[in-house]
């Protein structure tokens, strides 16, 4: 049977990638859109066959095409397109977006954008910029600046589900996106970021300082079982959460603090966040993780000024994406962006650095 749904499935089902790193925004990452239980009777049968006879109107090849993208899940785990359904199992629909009834308005917010053509655009999102609406944000986000940015584009519908949004950043990051501007842009780039062909390379002031110069983090991530607003690490071979792998290289030591680069093998919820925390290095200022504390130095009144003032200059985790590296979909050709780190991180750097 299917369990009730308001929202209708979407014409289409070349929908945005999985979870991406920084996603504080979005809860799990994806959502339950549909969800189908086979009957006790069930023969063996490929879920995309299964499927279409439970989603009227969706093509096989759709179906395929967000089985590949990860959107088709068994018992709560991705399956491919031949994967055979068998009795009792559950079969569930996720997209990255929850169930809505609203309309993305455009609104007229500056975009600072770094690349644009036909099938795409890159943009440098500032901190403090919801991605996508959602979990009280109705408005006021990147895509409502998206929505007016292209708003004279007749192939971009903000609420087309096909177009858009590719992958995500937490609020409180900032840092580069791609957006596609056409279905078949969107299809190639979520395969890409799932397959994690991209790069994409972090900037992070961290607690501490490093006996090494570079590492990496390879632990599952799942949400806290004890804080619903926290992810945490578990084994990597365990069964619970998505595994997760970070490299990260020290770029400049400040004794209390450490300036690195992290990139991303995997993309997951909080993923540098949760990965440095698990090491000893959680972001400075990260209230969510308790890096708004001081974690590290003495507790003279001097020098908790001294952090009370770089909390000040950098009122949020002190992360910054900072390289993108892509697949044009169309082209073939390799693209690399990058930015410099903002303002705010840019200022507590050199406090830090004076300090030293």
């Amino acid at each position: 049977m299917i369990s009730p749904i308001d929202e209708q499935l979407p014409d289409d089902l070349e929908l945005d990638v999985l979870d991406d790193e920084e996603d504080g925004e979005s809860g799990e990452g994806l959502y339950e859109h549909r969800r189908v239980t086979a009957d006790r009777g069930q023969n063996p049968l490929r879920v995309d066959r299964f499927l279409i006879d439970h989603l009227p109107g969706t093509s096989r090849n759709r179906i395929q095409k967000a089985a590949e993208a990860g959107f088709i899940q068994v018992n709560g785990k991705p399956v491919k397109s031949n994967y055979k359904v068998k009795p009792l199992d559950v079969v569930t629909l996720m997209l990255d977006r929850p169930k809505r009834d609203w309309e993305i308005i455009p609104e007229d917010i500056p975009l600072d954008v770094v690349f644009e053509d036909a099938d795409l655009l890159v943009v440098n999102k500032p901190a403090g910029l919801v991605v996508h609406p959602g979990c009280g944000n109705f408005s006021g986000t990147l895509v409502n600046a998206l929505a007016w940015y292209l708003k004279d584009d007749p192939r971009f519908d903000p609420n087309d589900p096909t177009v858009g949004l590719v992958h995500r950043i937490d609020k409180d990051t900032s840092g580069l996106l791609v957006i596609a501007k056409t279905p078949e842009a969107k299809t190639h780039l979520c395969h890409q970021f799932f397959v994690h062909s991209t790069r994409r390379q972090y900037n992070a002031l961290v607690w501490g300082n490093f006996t090494e110069d570079e590492g990496v983090i390879e632990g599952n991530i799942a949400r806290n079982p004890k804080d619903r607003l926290q992810m945490a690490v578990f084994p990597p071979d365990s069964e619970v959460g998505k595994h997760a792998v970070t490299h990260y290289r020290v770029l400049e030591r400040y004794g209390a603090v450490s300036l690195v680069e992290c990139q991303l093998e995997t993309g997951r919820t909080h993923q540098i966040r949760v990965h440095m925390k698990h090491i000893g290095h959680t972001l400075f200022n990260d209230e969510r993780y308790g890096g708004e504390q001081i974690l590290r130095g003495d507790q003279s009144s001097s020098y908790r000024a001294f952090i009370n003032n770089c909390f000040a200059l950098c009122p949020r985790q002190a992360l910054h994406a900072r390289t993108l590296g892509f697949e044009h979909p169309r082209t073939g050709e390799q693209l690399f962006f990058t930015t410099e780190l903002p303002a705010d991180m840019s200022a507590l750097l050199d406090k830090w650095r004076k300090k030293i």
